[in-house]
């Protein structure tokens, strides 16, 4: 690293035509210069520079080993620049992990702006309802939902979603009304994890708190699979309030126990670290933290 440095400071020494002048550009005295030039002669074995009382010239293995000294420091301030630009731009390719409710307009709505505003920001999506490793997917930063388990990625509690009863209405036509939570347990279950019997928990409108056991008939690993059984009417699932609000707007769904609530869920974002965000992460938590939130 040392040997960098002084090789760096060859090649303002060159540029500038002086050692005092290099001194005076990098915050030196001259002969902390002069001693910097003699140590990286001495490592190299080699004359560097003719020294007179009124100019310095380069030999011929100066004039080589220059080159080389130049293209370091070149290159040395194109990766400064380029550190800069990641912390004060969004630049660079963004990787975003989310499950796979969320690989419909919710996050499309949100990073559109983003990719159209910064030309230079890419974007690579990953959906997955299983948590993955971020550090060794190189992931940026995460949307997940629901209880977060303990570890050392740095959460963002962003919010909470309704979660609502929904069924078909060709599904309710067959099970008949449903008049509360005592009802529940006896319908056809489809949900998003593989256990068959799970328990539900539910808050009724005067604060009481109603547990349920309930057995799936249809279990997926995957939201949007869920919901299609719904659709289709095969039963009864719980479902993201903003993720449905189109199909219970169309009569699509309909939800059961309105006055019931299920426990929210919990929507976050995550990322490996906390402190020195490149701007490609700070802005589209922002942009994320926005969408999210409205919903």
């Amino acid at each position: 690293m040392e040997q960098l440095k002084r090789m760096a400071l060859f090649a303002t020494v060159v540029d500038k035509g002086s050692m005092v002048a290099a001194a005076d550009e990098l915050g030196m005295t001259p002969s902390a210069v002069s001693q910097q030039i003699r140590k990286l002669e001495e490592a190299t074995q080699v004359n560097l520079l003719h020294r007179t009382t009124r100019k310095l010239t380069l030999t011929e293995a100066g004039a080589s080993f220059y080159q080389s000294c130049a293209q370091i420091l070149a290159l040395a301030e194109q990766a400064e620049q380029r550190l800069a630009e990641l912390r004060d731009a969004p630049v660079g390719e963004l990787r975003i992990a989310a499950p796979v409710g969320f690989s419909g307009r919710m996050v499309t709505e949100a990073l559109v702006p983003l990719l159209r505003a910064h030309p230079g920001l890419s974007l690579r999506l990953f959906f997955h309802d299983e948590q993955i490793d971020l550090v060794e997917r190189r992931i940026d930063l995460a949307i997940r939902a629901g209880v977060l388990e303990d570890s050392s990625l740095v959460a963002r509690h962003l919010g909470d979603w309704r979660m609502l009863l929904c069924v078909a209405p060709s599904y309710l036509a067959r099970c008949g009304p449903v008049q509360g939570p005592e009802h529940l347990s006896a319908l056809d279950w489809l949900t998003l994890n593989h256990e068959r019997a799970q328990q539900l928990v539910l808050q009724g409108p005067d604060g009481s708190v109603q547990r349920l056991r309930v057995e799936s008939r249809v279990a997926c690993n995957n939201i949007l699979s869920v919901r299609q059984f719904t659709l289709a009417g095969m039963g009864v699932s719980v479902q993201p309030e903003p993720e449905v609000r189109e199909e219970l707007a169309r009569g699509e769904l309909l939800v059961l126990l309105p006055d019931w609530q299920a426990e929210p869920l919990g929507i976050h974002i995550v990322t490996p670290r906390r402190d020195a965000q490149p701007a490609k992460v700070r802005y589209a938590i922002e942009a994320l933290r926005r969408s999210l939130l409205t919903r």
